[in-house]
């Protein structure tokens, strides 16, 4: 699994290896044999290009079927974008998502800032467009029901740009905790920690950002979930910025504890205090231990131990899938697709209120 973020490819501070861009591109998105007919042409629009839009593009060099033909950005860097880019160049330039009213769209790509993500996701899933979004869904739990309401009435198919529950890795440790191999889950732990980098302004105020909870956090809370099948009912958290005052109301480190169903405890850490010397833009960690054993990623490695054997290296890793092939194939007759909806508002459900439960010191009820 690649530990490169896609938007910090494009906009961290850090110069890339060539060879590291240049495994990233060719990264394989679907392995092992087609799971629907695609159609032959699946016309994609994406709304704003600050986020993980690589998604559909990786899908693209795989499935030449895939075409973005309409892109909405008003910020004049990002649109330079498109022109240096051949996937992007030819598609029709908007600055406002209503301007695609006219296009003829297979699916909706919501790749923007966070702050008028739900309002654009409730447009389009009135237009009964298929949708594929940024996180978190919204800033606000307000917010989330409208745009689950939304959702729920048009019954347009949904998914969210959670792709790491999608990597070989976090598919084994899955597969093992279903295994029963470690028995009942009792504790996780995970971790996020990111270079810092350039960050653009609509990070650095919290009602355009959201909080650094939502923001990153909502990949291990949703993988935590995915891997080890519990869900949680209690949050307790902290945050803050210490140092880097021109980062203003972004937070760069948080903490939070959840408790599980079964009693147990999950925790969090976040953090954007990597070093720029670090060998990768992230360090991301999660360990799950059971009453039989315990299986924990770290630094690119997956082990396992258990009451039955000691510590190994966990290999024989399932093929590598792309988030966004999944959910097409789902579209046009495939296996449902690995994220539900239900999911998808469950988990941004937890991480507002987890930092609700940092903004108020208090002990939230999930």
């Amino acid at each position: 699994m690649s530990n490169l973020n896609r938007r910090e490819i494009l906009t961290s501070s850090v110069a890339l290896p060539a060879a590291a861009l240049l495994a990233h591109s060719q990264r394989t998105v679907s392995a092992g044999q087609p799971r629907a007919q695609l159609p032959d042409s699946i016309r994609v629009a994406i709304i704003g290009l600050e986020g993980h839009y690589s998604e559909i593009l990786d899908a693209a060099k795989v499935h030449p079927q895939v075409k973005v033909t309409a892109i909405v950005e008003q910020d004049d860097a990002l649109r330079k974008r498109i022109t240096r880019n051949p996937q992007l160049k030819d598609a029709r330039v908007y600055q406002d998502h209503r301007e695609l009213l006219a296009e003829k769209l297979e699916v909706v790509a919501v790749c923007g800032q966070n702050g008028p993500r739900a309002s654009i996701v409730e447009a389009w899933a009135e237009r009964g467009v298929p949708i594929i979004t940024e996180k978190p869904l919204s800033l606000s739990l307000e917010e989330l029901n409208r745009t689950r309401a939304a959702v729920s009435r048009s019954g347009v198919p949904l998914t969210m740009l959670l792709p790491m529950r999608f990597s070989p890795p976090f598919q084994k440790m899955r597969a093992i905790v279903r295994s029963g191999q470690i028995g009942e889950v009792v504790a996780l732990a995970a971790q996020k920690s990111y270079k810092l980098g350039q960050r653009p302004d609509w990070m650095k105020d919290r009602k355009s950002f959201g909080g650094t909870i939502p923001y990153i956090g909502i990949h291990m809370v949703d993988l935590m979930m995915h891997v080890s099948g519990c869900d949680f009912t209690q949050a307790a958290a902290f945050h803050s910025t210490v140092g880097f005052p021109a980062m203003r109301e972004m937070e760069n480190n948080a903490a939070v504890l959840f408790r599980l169903t079964n009693q147990g405890t999950a925790s969090l850490r976040i953090d954007y205090l990597r070093p720029e010397t670090a060998p990768t833009h992230g360090d991301d960690r999660l360990r799950v231990a059971g009453t039989k054993g315990i299986i924990e990623y770290q630094g690119g490695e997956l082990k396992l131990v258990t009451s039955a054997h000691g510590p190994v290296d966990v290999a024989d890793m399932p093929p590598e899938r792309s988030l966004f092939v999944d959910f097409l194939e789902s579209l046009y007759g495939g296996p449902k697709h690995a994220l539900s909806p239900e999911e998808i508002f469950r988990v941004n459900e937890v991480v507002l209120k987890a930092r609700d439960a940092a903004d108020t010191g208090r002990l939230v009820q999930l």
